[in-house]
């Protein structure tokens, strides 16, 4: 008997969306590990691509999974609380800087990575592996970054010094991520820190540089520990929106002296009367810290003053 209505197609009923974490992405496929462990292999919708946005290793993320050997799609991509470009990862609430003796630390790239977590609210570790090779280095870094709020630990992922500590510090809700130069020993930390067996390289003894080893970067949760092991690099690019005023907010161990010096409007770059140039010749802060502030803000200045052109 009819009723009048046309009859209507019965759709499917729509399956909600799952919540996980992005812990791997190689060439076009994603990792999303669920709230219960379990792995999905996703492919990214074209519209990501239409947005020009990239999934990060770290992102949280909405999926639909596949069925049987048939991938799932990754739909969404909740809101990101920290994002580093180099290494490009997300959501990072402590970053693990790992320098070493060998290669010789390029401290200009550390700041820059300091600044850029400091920026978005990270928490700062700083971790001197090969200290077997010279326990100096530590030392100095100490000193240097004392008033920052940084820790440092000395540690030898080769004879084991330092491991419980380091362990320790990386214990917790905190999401951390290594990273630092190439050769530096990131992996070669993590192999010892959660009994891994991570691919781990040496040194260039031409160069004096490290070879990368990690060739994808990895979120890995083992003994209540979560933390991304990432591949190494020795470049960073400058911040191309960054206004040189704020670069100076960045540094705590300038924030007892603004306010105090002859110009209200001074960056600290050896303008006369500069409260923060005379703590660092009384040796109250480090020159080293304040020197390599000046090379970053005068890039800066370059790179505001070119957005432009």
């Amino acid at each position: 008997m009819m009723n009048g209505k046309r009859n209507q197609e019965v759709q499917p009923e729509e399956k909600p969306l799952m919540k996980g974490t992005l812990i791997r992405g190689i060439g076009s496929f994603y990792t999303v590990r669920d709230r219960g462990r379990r792995e999905y292999t996703l492919r990214c919708k074209k519209k990501f691509r239409r947005e020009n946005l990239s999934p990060l290793v770290g992102d949280e993320v909405l999926f639909s999974p596949g069925q049987g050997e048939e991938h799932g799609w990754l739909e969404e991509i909740l809101p990101r609380r920290t994002v580093c470009l180099r290494p490009p990862v997300a959501n990072v609430t402590r970053l693990v800087i790992v320098i070493a003796p060998v290669p010789e630390p390029d401290m200009l790239l550390v700041d820059r990575q300091i600044s850029r977590a400091f920026s978005q609210g990270m928490d700062v570790l700083m971790v001197v592996n090969k200290c077997d090779l010279d326990g100096s280095l530590a030392d100095r870094m100490r000193r240097e970054y004392e008033l920052t709020g940084i820790r440092v630990i000395a540690a030898s992922a080769k004879d084991g010094t330092g491991i419980e500590e380091v362990r320790g510090a990386l214990a917790g809700d905190e999401l951390c991520c290594f990273t630092g130069q190439s050769g530096a020993g990131k992996s070669t930390m993590l192999n010892a820190l959660l009994d891994l067996n991570l691919e781990t390289g040496n040194i260039s003894e031409k160069i004096s540089r490290g070879k990368n080893t990690t060739r994808h970067t990895e979120l890995i949760e083992k003994n209540g520990i979560r933390v991304m092991d990432t591949a190494g690099f020795n470049l960073l690019e400058a911040e191309n929106d960054l206004e040189p005023e704020k670069l100076r907010e960045r540094y705590p161990e300038f924030a007892p002296y603004e306010g105090k010096c002859r110009f209200r409007e001074c960056l600290h770059d050896r303008e006369p009367g500069c409260a923060v140039d005379e703590a660092a010749r009384k040796g109250m802060i480090s020159t080293g810290r304040l020197e390599r502030y000046r090379a970053l803000l005068a890039e800066t200045r370059e790179v505001w003053r070119e957005r432009y052109d």
